[in-house]
């Protein structure tokens, strides 16, 4: 940028067919562009596709009858279909592929025709089913509240996918919550407190024996247009707050009033996963949950879940439409 005069201005611009010719100032350099090169620049998006701009926020009851589901062969088989598929996890932060093979190691096979594993401290892939001795709530039998994985990675995975392999027990449906529209509501019936989110940095901390993970953000994340990004919420995982004692006061108030949002029944979309579903969902968009289960004698629950990326998505939805 140094290397450009700084008195630069355009002298005179020229029109021929298919193409624009610009002459510079005060140098006299010419530059040609395709004019419908010029047009595509034009209407280009002014957002990355991350934020709220680029999503339809969604309560239960506009998914009635139309539900992101896609079977598994058609995806597999036909680029229009799986570009379908990953445009509908970019719109509506999720989708689910029916009908895959209920076979361990599956998820990784899934995560491959979207983009690529992320390998963390649970390893390339993780079981999700009861456990004798669990260090995780997800490997118990309780139900857990609408959260997000994993926010106390930096960068934290941006993709999470759910396979089941098994679910022959008495509860233990699966459930999504829009954040973003969450988020939304919050800052239309409370600015004050969407604001108080918004800036206030927390800590989110995991640690066993074998890993020790920590990273400060806030949990309502916005964009440099302040357009929300990204939503990190997850009770079990965040430390105590260091504030002066007004400060905290709001805050807890505004991390209540949210909370409170985040449960209401009508953003709770809860659906069952059967043996060979599996949902593909964006980790800073949606939160999930679960309802408490109970393993009968006709078998238990159980799933197989990997990390991956949004990037990698967006990288294999840009190819598709090229081939389209």
């Amino acid at each position: 940028m140094r290397d450009l005069p700084q008195d630069l201005s355009v002298e005179r611009v020229e029109e021929a067919e298919g193409t624009v010719s610009v002459r510079f100032a005060p140098d006299g350099h010419v530059a040609t562009f395709r004019r419908d090169w010029l047009v595509e620049q034009a209407g280009r998006p002014e957002h990355d596709g991350r934020s709220e701009r680029g999503k339809r926020r969604w309560q239960a009851a506009d998914l009635a009858g139309c539900m992101p589901v896609e079977d598994w062969a058609q995806y597999v088989q036909e680029p229009a279909v799986r570009l379908r598929t990953l445009e509908l996890v970019e719109l509506l932060g999720f989708a689910i592929l029916r009908r895959t093979p209920a076979v361990e190691g599956t998820v990784l096979d899934i995560a491959g025709t979207l983009g690529y594993v992320r390998e963390t401290n649970y390893g390339r892939l993780f079981d999700v089913r009861a456990e004798v001795n669990p260090n995780n709530l997800a490997y118990t039998g309780l139900a857990i509240a609408p959260h997000t994985d994993n926010p106390y990675r930096d960068p934290v995975p941006t993709l999470q996918l759910l396979h089941c392999l098994s679910n022959a027990v008495d509860g233990g449906d699966s459930g999504l919550v829009d954040g973003f529209a969450a988020a939304a509501l919050l800052r239309e019936e409370d600015v004050e407190a969407f604001g108080v989110l918004a800036r206030t940095p927390v800590l989110f901390a995991w640690s066993d024996a074998y890993a020790a993970l920590r990273a400060e953000r806030t949990i309502i994340g916005l964009d440099a247009l302040g357009r929300i990004r990204e939503v990190r919420l997850n009770h079990r995982s965040m430390e105590t707050v260091r504030l002066s004692p007004r400060d905290a006061a709001d805050f807890y108030t505004a991390y209540r009033r949210f909370s409170e949002i985040v449960s209401r029944a009508e953003l709770q979309l809860t659906f069952r996963l059967d043996p060979g579903d599996c949902v593909i969902f964006d980790n800073v968009r949606l939160l999930h949950s679960r309802t408490a289960f109970s393993e009968g004698a006709s078998g238990g629950r159980h799933l197989q879940g990997c990390y991956a990326d949004m990037d990698g998505l967006e990288s294999t939805v840009a190819v598709l439409r090229r081939m389209a």
